[in-house]
C-alpha cells in the first residue's frame, strides 16, 4: 500500500512558465509558495516564445497607441478597462524583468553600451516599434532568469513532473461556503496521487492549443487549469477565439518550430509557391496585418491552390541583419537544410494562442474564492476576438503582480483548510488498454483541426460537439475505472475544453476576429463576450 502524502503550503502556483514563476517570486517575499510544474521547469510555452513583449518604451509612442491597437486587434471586444489597466503597468513590469537580470537588446552605439537605449521591433498590428525582445528568443531569457531566482529562493519549493489532477474546494466536500482548499496532484516520478493544502491557488498552467492536431506549442498545452476550473464551478469566457499563428515551419523534422513575427516585422514577404505575394490582395497592411487575417489567408491560398504550405521570404535583406535578428531561427533552419538568408522558408498556419479562458477580474480572482488564474489559462478581457503580438508575456507580467498584492493583502485573514481526504483509489486498477487512449487523443484533435479550425460551419461544429460527447462518454468511463496516467490526465482535460470551445463557437452567430464561420460572415452590431456557467 502507497504511503500518503500530503503537502502544505499558504499559496499552490499551478504552472511554471512566466505567470507562475513571476507570481511565486512577488509572493514569496512574505508567504511559503509550492510551485508546481507538469514537466521540467522550463518545458513551458514561455520558453518558446520568440518574438517579445511590448511596452512602450519609445519617446514617440504612447500607451493611448498601444491601447488603440491592442483594441483594433481585439475586433471591438476587448475590454477597455482591462487593456488601459495592463498597457499602464506595462513599463514597470518590464522594468521589474530587468532588475531581475532579463537582458533585452540594446541599440549598438559607439558609446557606453549600458546606457544605450533599447532595440524595440514591430510586429503585426502595432503602428509603433514597442517590443523589447532579446534576438528572437525572448521566452527562453525571461524563463531562464527567473526560474533562477525561483529555485535559490527559500520560500519557494518547485515540484516537477507533477501534473494537477483536480481541485480540491469546500463545496466538493459539502462544507459551507465556496472556496479552494488545495488540489490532488499526480506525482509522476513516484506514480502516485498526492495531496496539497494550501490557502490560495493560482492556476497558471497556459492554454490548449494541443486539442488540435497541429500547434505551435510544447506538449504539456493540454488546458488543464480551464477543465480544473470549469469542473469547479467557475465560468469560462470566449473560447471560440483560438489564435492559429500563420508560420510554423513546415517540415517533417520540426512540426512546431515557430518563426516569430518579427519576421514580418522586419519586412518577410509572404509568397506563393510560384513566387507571387499574396497579403497585399487581402489587407492594406499586408505581411503586418494582425494574425487572424494573415492567417486566414494563408489557409485561403492554400486550399485554392491545392498548397502544402506558403513561403516566408526575408532574403532581400542582408544576410548580416538576418543571422544577427533572428540566430535561433537561422540555426534551426539551417540544421534543416534551409538557408534563411538565401531561401524562403515553408510555412503553414498551427493552433498557437487561447484568448478565452477562465473568468478573472483585475486582481486575477476567478468566481471561486482563492482561486486565482493568470497569463493564458485566463480570460482577463484583454484579447478580445484576437490577441495583439507580444501582448501575451505582458499579460503574464501584470496579472500576475496583481494577483500577488491581492494575495497579500488577504494572507493575515484566511486560516490554513482542515483536514483534507486522501485520493481514493481503492476501486481503479491498472489498465490493459492503453491504445484507447492513444486512439481517442488522435481522433479527438484530428476532428477539431477539421471542425473547429481556422474555417468553421454550422454543420461542421454540429458534428464535432456529437464526436466530442461520445469521447467525452467513453473517456470519464476509462477515468473512473483505471489508475491515472499522464496522457490520460491530458485526455480528459483536453476532450472537457474542446467541447467548451465548440459550445462558444457554436454560440456565437457572427463572424469576429479568430472565429470565421462562413455560415455567418458578418458583424453583429454590439458583441459580447461568449460565457459559459456550469450547471
Amino acid at each position: 500500500m502507497k504511503q500518503v502524502v500530503e503537502h502544505q503550503s499558504d499559496v499552490l502556483v499551478i504552472g511554471s512558465g512566466a505567470a507562475g514563476l513571476t507570481l511565486a517570486l512577488h509572493l514569496a517575499e512574505k508567504s511559503k509558495v509550492i510551485l508546481l510544474s507538469k514537466g521540467p521547469l522550463s518545458e513551458g510555452s514561455t520558453y518558446y516564445a520568440q518574438g517579445g513583449i511590448a511596452s512602450v518604451f519609445d519617446e514617440g509612442d504612447t500607451i493611448e497607441s498601444h491601447v488603440s491597437d491592442t483594441l483594433v486587434a481585439g475586433a471591438d471586444l476587448c475590454d477597455e478597462e482591462v487593456v488601459t489597466y495592463t498597457a499602464k503597468n506595462a513599463r514597470g513590469a518590464m522594468e521589474w524583468l530587468i532588475r531581475c537580470g532579463v537582458a533585452f537588446d540594446k541599440e549598438e552605439t559607439d558609446g557606453d553600451a549600458s546606457n544605450a537605449p533599447y532595440h524595440l521591433t514591430r510586429e503585426g498590428g502595432h503602428s509603433h516599434r514597442r517590443i523589447l525582445h532579446a534576438a528572437d528568443a525572448t521566452g527562453k531569457e525571461v524563463q531562464v532568469t527567473l526560474e533562477e531566482q525561483a529555485k535559490l529562493h527559500p520560500n519557494i519549493t518547485v515540484l516537477e513532473r507533477y501534473n494537477a489532477v483536480d481541485l480540491i474546494t469546500s463545496r466538493k466536500l459539502n462544507r459551507p461556503g465556496n472556496r479552494v482548499l488545495g488540489a490532488y496532484v499526480w506525482n509522476r516520478n513516484q506514480e502516485q496521487v498526492e495531496t496539497i493544502k494550501a490557502r490560495f491557488v493560482a492556476l497558471a498552467t497556459g492554454g490548449c492549443s494541443k486539442v488540435y492536431q497541429y500547434t505551435s506549442n510544447p506538449d504539456i498545452a493540454s488546458g488543464d487549469g480551464i477543465a480544473m476550473a470549469w469542473r469547479s464551478g467557475c465560468r469560462i469566457a470566449n473560447m471560440e477565439f483560438n489564435q492559429f499563428h500563420p508560420t510554423c515551419l513546415y517540415h517533417a523534422d520540426a512540426r512546431n518550430f515557430l518563426l516569430t513575427e518579427a519576421l514580418r516585422g522586419e519586412g518577410a514577404y509572404l509568397r506563393r509557391p510560384d513566387g507571387s505575394r499574396f497579403m497585399p490582395e487581402f489587407d492594406e497592411r499586408a505581411e503586418l496585418a494582425p494574425r487572424d487575417i494573415v492567417a486566414r489567408a494563408i489557409d485561403f491560398e492554400m486550399k485554392r491552390l491545392g498548397a502544402d504550405c506558403v513561403y516566408l521570404d526575408i532574403t532581400h535583406k542582408p544576410a548580416d541583419f538576418v543571422i544577427k535578428h533572428f540566430p535561433t531561427i537561422y540555426k534551426r533552419c539551417l540544421s534543416l537544410g534551409i538557408d534563411i538568408t538565401k531561401n524562403p522558408i515553408p510555412v503553414v498556419p498551427a493552433a498557437h494562442y487561447t484568448c478565452g479562458g477562465v473568468m478573472t477580474d483585475l486582481h486575477g480572482q476567478t468566481d471561486l474564492n482563492g482561486l486565482y488564474a493568470i497569463g493564458e489559462v485566463a480570460y482577463t478581457g484583454l484579447h478580445g476576438a484576437n490577441r495583439l503580438a507580444s501582448n501575451s508575456l505582458l499579460e503574464c507580467l501584470v496579472f500576475a503582480r496583481a494577483a500577488a498584492e491581492d494575495i497579500e493583502s488577504q494572507l493575515k485573514k484566511i486560516p490554513f483548510p482542515g483536514d483534507l481526504p486522501a485520493w481514493d483509489e481503492s476501486k481503479v486498477s491498472n489498465s490493459d488498454e492503453e491504445v484507447v487512449i492513444a486512439h481517442n487523443w488522435h481522433e479527438l484533435r484530428l476532428f477539431m483541426w477539421d471542425y473547429v479550425g481556422i474555417v468553421r460551419s454550422d454543420k461542421r461544429l454540429e458534428r464535432a460537439l456529437r464526436r466530442c460527447q461520445l469521447l467525452q462518454g467513453e473517456i470519464q468511463e476509462y477515468y473512473s475505472n483505471f489508475h491515472v496516467s499522464n496522457n490520460l490526465l491530458e485526455l480528459r482535460n483536453l476532450v472537457q475544453v474542446a467541447e467548451l470551445i465548440i459550445r462558444c463557437a457554436m454560440e456565437r452567430k457572427e463572424s469576429r476576429g479568430l472565429h470565421y464561420n462562413i455560415d455567418h460572415p458578418q458583424r453583429l452590431a454590439n458583441p459580447t463576450p461568449t460565457i459559459l456557467i456550469p450547471d
